[in-house]
């Protein structure tokens, strides 16, 4: 038993140190390139990067960052291998890597980067058509682009009303967007994985998510006193919650709902 966990494990390994190169060097460089330290520029020997060690040439360390996204990738490869999905371990794992690198850039660059797009949409698609049919993932994809898109229309008349407001009381004014692009293409490849009807659960479920992460931030800053500092709003990505919501869904089913995809 314990020499066959030996596979998720490797395979959590492996997706980790894909999670880490592609966050680490897609924002910088838009391409696959050598990583380098964020601090002198200097490119980190492989060796020393695979460890995660600090920068030879100026010492500046990396983070945790690395080690917090293996030690989850090694436990959610465990678990999809004991609990896979009808995807498959393989598929689901390819799924999760994706998910992961738009997680982490999200999280730190407030970037849904085109390349990540593409790949994204063309594995949604497929695994979509494996698992949904080519009905109810065509129409998933379109409802999620199409409500998305609605949203972010929306949202564009509100950053215009805040930097009016912002100007009227003297205030800089930032663009800032409520929603981005990005956010509209990741809930169309969602829709292709979920599928119709779930897509509309799927994107409720972030955007319920995303409200409750928001509350807690608003209310630490009104208690610390910074609030009124932060110029009538905060601003905060939304499509790590859309991912954690289509996780949820499709891997943790009977964690929140009795209905799988």
């Amino acid at each position: 038993m314990t020499s066959v966990l030996l596979v998720p494990i490797l395979a959590g390994l492996f997706s980790g140190w894909i999670i880490n190169y592609l966050a680490d060097v897609l924002p910088v460089t838009r391409r696959f390139s050598r990583p380098a330290c964020i601090k002198c520029g200097r490119e980190y020997p492989i060796g020393s990067y695979l460890l995660f060690g600090k920068c030879l040439n100026c010492g500046h360390p990396r983070g945790p960052r690395p080690w917090i996204v293996q030690g989850i990738m090694i436990t959610i490869s465990l678990y999809t291998w004991i609990h896979p999905h009808r995807m498959g371990y393989v598929l689901g794992m390819a799924l999760l890597t994706y998910f992961a690198v738009v997680f982490v850039i999200d999280i730190e660059h407030r970037l849904i980067l085109h390349p990540t797009s593409i790949v994204g949409a063309l594995l949604g698609l497929f695994i979509g058509l494996w698992i949904n049919g080519v009905v109810p993932t065509l129409l998933g994809g379109l409802a999620g682009f199409a409500i998305m898109l609605t949203l972010y229309y929306l949202g564009v008349l509100f950053s215009k009303f805040r930097a009016r407001r912002l100007k009227a009381q003297g205030l800089e004014t930032d663009d800032e967007e409520a929603l981005g692009a990005g956010d509209v293409i990741l809930s169309g490849i969602l829709g292709f994985v979920l599928g119709w009807p779930f897509i509309w659960f799927g994107l409720l479920l972030g955007i319920l998510l995303g409200g409750m992460i928001g509350i807690v931030l608003i209310l630490v800053l009104v208690i610390s006193q910074r609030y009124r500092k932060q110029a009538l709003m905060v601003f905060m990505p939304y499509g790590p919650f859309f991912i954690a919501s289509a996780f949820f869904i499709l891997f943790l089913p009977n964690w929140i709902v009795h209905v799988v995809p």
